[in-house]
């Protein structure tokens, strides 16, 4: 009796020393999930700051040629500005380049000024400078900048691979996610940083045009003595002359006109006074008489 005692005892610590077991390793399984989740969050940002800093550290290794920013200014006289500005607008087109602006302005009858602003490949620059300075009869301003963008450019590269290996590394974790929060967290993440990557492309491409065609603003005068021809059209001689007579003639008739007029409308007084007068005249004649 007291060695099956001794045995239920034994098989009943036997169970609750089986169920302690059990009860540790479903404890630990849960942490290892969370504890997975939580790791895959941080692994994400963890490699995204990971990632830029070694991509940083190689951009001193990257090798690009110098990328300079050509600009000119040129303000010239010429003779003729139409016909100036037909052959600047030919060499633009036979360098591969095109117009950006084209303005003719008429100051006066003297003066007719133009702007033509181009671009060309930047290998041409120096020779297109040229052949519009060759149209000119002298050159009364040139003004050739260059503004070097290398650096600025490079430092953009860098940062744009940099966002690329986080890209990929997102995209990565994101395949390997389980649960819909890590796949949110990851999706905002990702999409922050392929904007960052549009913005930082868009700003090399720019830097890829201003640098691979110059801009060149060129202001013409033209400057000219106007000669007035002949105007055969106001020379009518005859035709003024017979004017003038017909002026003369009607300036006669009318004065004598006014003459009649005013005789016969004042005759009455006319007469009058040549009474008085003659009665006068006769009065003085005869006191000289007596006299």
């Amino acid at each position: 009796m007291k060695r099956q005692s001794i045995f239920i005892l034994l098989l009943s610590s036997l169970f609750v020393l089986m169920a302690a077991c059990s009860s540790s390793d479903l404890s630990e399984s849960g942490k290892s999930d969370s504890a997975g989740s939580n790791e895959i969050a941080m692994k994400s940002e963890m490699d995204q700051s990971t990632a830029e800093d070694s991509v940083e550290e190689k951009s001193g290794e990257i090798n690009t040629n110098r990328m300079i920013i050509h600009q000119a200014n040129l303000q010239v006289n010429v003779k003729n500005l139409e016909k100036a500005q037909l052959k600047i607008e030919k060499k633009v087109n036979e360098y591969g380049g095109y117009i950006v602006e084209s303005n003719v302005y008429r100051e006066n009858d003297e003066t007719v000024s133009g702007r033509i602003m181009v671009r060309v490949p930047e290998k041409y620059f120096q020779k297109f400078l040229t052949d519009a300075e060759e149209e000119a009869i002298n050159v009364l301003e040139r003004n050739v900048t260059g503004q070097d963008v290398t650096e600025e450019y490079v430092d953009l590269e860098s940062r744009v691979k940099s966002k690329r290996a986080v890209e990929a590394r997102l995209l990565e974790f994101m395949n390997n996610a389980n649960k819909t929060g890590d796949l949110l967290k990851i999706s905002s993440d990702l999409a922050q940083v392929q904007e960052e990557i549009e913005v930082i492309v868009g700003k090399m491409k720019y830097l890829e045009n201003q640098t691979s065609y110059s801009t060149i603003d060129i202001y013409m005068i033209e400057k000219s003595v106007r000669i007035p021809g002949i105007d055969n059209e106001n020379l009518d001689t005859w035709e003024k002359t017979k004017k003038q007579l017909a002026s003369s003639i009607n300036f006669l008739l009318a004065a004598g006109s006014e003459l009649i007029v005013f005789f016969i409308g004042n005759l009455p007084v006319i007469v009058i006074l040549l009474l008085v007068g003659a009665g006068i005249y006769f009065m003085i004649k005869r006191k000289k008489k007596r006299d």
